[in-house]
């Protein structure tokens, strides 16, 4: 059983999926807006989101890069829309799947369980719950940071930066890795964003890009997190 947070501005559509889901054994809680899903999502964290596109606050593609904005959950588009441009859009922006209407309970809720299970495998394998590096250590599951006994004050993006790099000590790190991997968006041209968390970043640890101690710049390549010397 997952809890799944179900995004459908159609109350005949809504009730719908929320009866079918419920039936298989789901928690569903339905919202209709983008704003309702945006504040559900940060009080209570669910496992899943379904997300209509044609909502009556924000378009749907709007609403799934703020979603991505404060969390990582994943979450499956539900549309009308069939177009290849699109659905390309959607998955580069952060969608884990795609389902165009109609479609049965049934299905949905196979890709549902498909996607868990593909999410679940790969956190499973690519995050151990601490990761210690020098007088650094991250608790991925408690979503703290210490550096040398001292805990670190670390906005959630900064977190999910420091979390990444310190899964993978010494090897690079490219910037398009970072922007898919952490940010969940596509790597499209220049993006500043990387630079400011980590000019912040370093300043949380005491250091910088002229005098870094853990978190190095491979010109050109990208970024590492290294014990000091």
């Amino acid at each position: 059983m997952a809890t799944v947070l179900l995004v459908e501005d159609d109350h005949v559509v809504r009730g719908a999926m929320l009866r079918s889901l419920s039936e298989r054994g789901h928690a569903v809680h339905a919202v209709g807006t983008a704003l309702d899903a945006l504040r559900r999502v940060a009080a209570e964290t669910p496992d899943l989101v379904v997300l209509d596109l044609g909502l009556p606050d924000l378009d749907g593609s709007d609403a799934l890069r703020m979603l991505r904005g404060i969390t990582d959950v994943p979450i499956i588009i539900a549309t009308a829309r069939d177009d290849e441009q699109s659905v390309v859009r959607l998955l580069r922006a952060g969608a884990d799947d795609y389902m165009v209407k109609p479609f049965t309970g049934a299905h949905l809720d196979a890709r549902i369980t498909t996607v868990l299970r593909r999410v679940g495998r790969a956190s499973r394998t690519v995050q151990p719950a601490v990761h210690t590096v020098g007088g650094l250590r991250v608790d991925v599951g408690e979503r703290s940071a210490v550096l040398d006994g001292e805990p670190l004050a670390l906005t959630r993006k900064e977190f999910d930066l420091l979390a990444y790099l310190a899964a993978r000590p010494g090897r690079v790190v490219s910037r398009r890795e970072l922007l898919e991997e952490v940010w969940r968006q596509p790597s499209v041209g220049e993006d500043q964003t990387i630079d400011v968390h980590l000019y912040w970043l370093r300043r949380k640890m005491g250091e910088s890009a002229a005098k870094p101690r853990y978190l190095r710049t491979v010109r050109g390549v990208g970024f590492r997190l290294v014990a000091p010397d």
